[in-house]
């Protein structure tokens, strides 16, 4: 049936059905269909069902550790023991901050005697632990790893292992020599949303696996707060941003991959948070009388005092004081306009990737986003993956259907405050496994995968300021 005919039918069926009261809509919609055939719509399959471990580690003793920096993630991985005390201890703490060292003694009753103000005091006894939990600076990573492997410790320890590819390669080396556990916190790999995504890829569902296209938005007040203001905010100090923020990233590419990156090729620039973009008039820091502190989105009276955000970092006693948290940003590098900070970070980064047997990768890191989470799809010879971060759905080609995998991780009881979609306390409950039985296979991520991450980002750093691809 042709266009004209399809028309001349279509009038015929309108003027007959308004005389026997039919609906026409829907006639004229069955003839559409029928001359003009459209490809078909989606239909949904049952949901994928990627089942989600438990957290509490099947261990057949519980391991004992000492936390090397009892900031943000120090407390993170000692909170792992507080849920599941049969399975880890923690008995000693080490941090320069006085505030922290006792809280964190506090939560675990560990002894006057385990607590510490320095790394090196730690080291300084007699080996009294199974494992350390080392989570200091960038800067202070590498040290106090080597010598806990020296000493027989097993390690967790937190990303960026090193400042330096040279200081990585010592680790695995170290690790090697004495026959130790490190477990690097590549946390993303514990999450069930990710297990779940690799084991999708894995399956066949998609075919073989093309190209994968991976977004981090960073989300423009975390980006002030850590790599403008913040710790993060000066590369040599601690580590290029597409290790210190995304190392997790290149690690979830190539672990879903599963076979080595051959070429990486990098772009990316501090273009944004520079003085010679701070508007006219603008102090050093917010609280100095600026005239565009009520409409500056990176304001930090705007992220601190009215939103509350990244309070953490000030180790406040109470949270909601915001005369406390006031003062903090009038006093410290919190308060500084984002135009006129020591920074050196590139706002936007993006990176290709060459894997052997020809799949490719792309990666985009973005300080300038209203939402944080990661975006993800991954193409496949069959099929289509497409996730942002909580939930994805797999498309089949020949079919045309979707299935979607969409467990609510936060809202089960034993995830709820696990970090990271789970990862966190999941990375933690492998290390125990890993810890107790001395077998490294317990881990997703092993020292060998975790370094040759790491490789990967300082490649692309060389390629991105040399401007030209870089073999792996």
């Amino acid at each position: 049936m042709n266009r004209k005919e399809f028309l001349k039918r279509l009038g015929m069926l309108t003027v007959g059905a308004s005389l026997i009261g039919v609906d026409v809509n829907a006639m004229t919609a069955e003839a559409a269909a029928e001359a003009t055939p459209e490809r078909p719509t989606s239909k949904t399959h049952p949901d994928l069902d990627f089942k989600v471990r438990s957290l509490k580690a099947d261990a057949s003793r519980a391991i004992t550790a000492i936390i090397i920096g009892a900031g943000s993630r120090g407390t993170t991985y000692g909170k792992y023991a507080l849920q599941f005390p049969d399975t880890m201890k923690i008995v000693g703490v080490a941090d320069a901050n006085n505030f922290r060292k006792k809280r964190t003694a506090k939560a675990h009753s560990i002894a006057a005697q385990n607590c510490f103000d320095d790394w090196q005091e730690v080291f300084a006894r007699e080996k009294f632990a199974d494992a350390v939990i080392i989570a200091t600076p960038d800067n202070l990573h590498y040290e106090p790893c080597m010598k806990a492997l020296a000493m027989g410790y097993d390690v967790l320890l937190e990303k960026p292992a090193a400042q330096t590819e040279k200081e990585c390669k010592d680790i695995l080396a170290q690790a090697k020599k004495y026959n130790r556990i490190v477990a690097i916190c590549h946390v993303l790999r514990y999450a069930p949303y990710f297990i779940a995504m690799r084991e999708a890829v894995h399956s066949g569902l998609i075919g073989d696996l093309v190209s994968i296209q991976h977004m981090e938005p960073i989300q423009y007040a975390h980006m002030a707060h850590s790599y403008v203001r913040g710790k993060w905010r000066d590369s040599k100090q601690t580590t290029p941003i597409i290790l210190a923020k995304s190392c997790h990233d290149l690690d979830i590419i190539r672990w879903i991959v599963d076979k080595p990156c051959i070429q990486i090729a990098a772009e990316g620039t501090l273009m944004h948070f520079k003085e010679e973009n701070a508007p006219q008039g603008a102090p050093a820091r917010c609280t100095d009388g600026c005239p565009h502190e009520a409409t500056c989105p990176y304001s930090a009276i705007d992220i601190y005092v009215r939103r509350k955000r990244h309070l953490g970092v000030f180790d406040l006693p109470d949270k909601r004081d915001e005369a406390a948290i006031m003062e903090k940003i009038r006093t410290t590098m919190f308060g500084r306009c984002v135009y006129k900070c020591d920074n050196d970070q590139p706002d936007h980064y993006v990176t290709t990737m060459l894997f052997e047997g020809g799949v490719t990768a792309s990666f985009t890191m973005d300080a300038f986003t209203p939402w944080g989470g990661r975006r993800t799809r991954i193409m496949g010879t069959l099929g289509y993956i497409e996730g942002d971060g909580k939930k994805f759905t797999l498309y089949t080609f020949r079919d045309n259907k979707k299935r979607v995998w969409h467990k609510n991780v936060a809202e089960m009881a034993e995830y709820k405050h696990a970090g990271h979609g789970g990862g966190d306390h999941a990375l933690a409950r492998d290390f125990v496994e890993a810890v107790a039985a001395q077998d490294p296979t317990k881990l997703s991520s092993t020292i060998d995968a975790s370094i040759e991450s790491h490789i990967i980002g300082f490649k692309a750093e060389k390629s991105r300021k040399g401007m030209k691809k870089v073999k792996i």
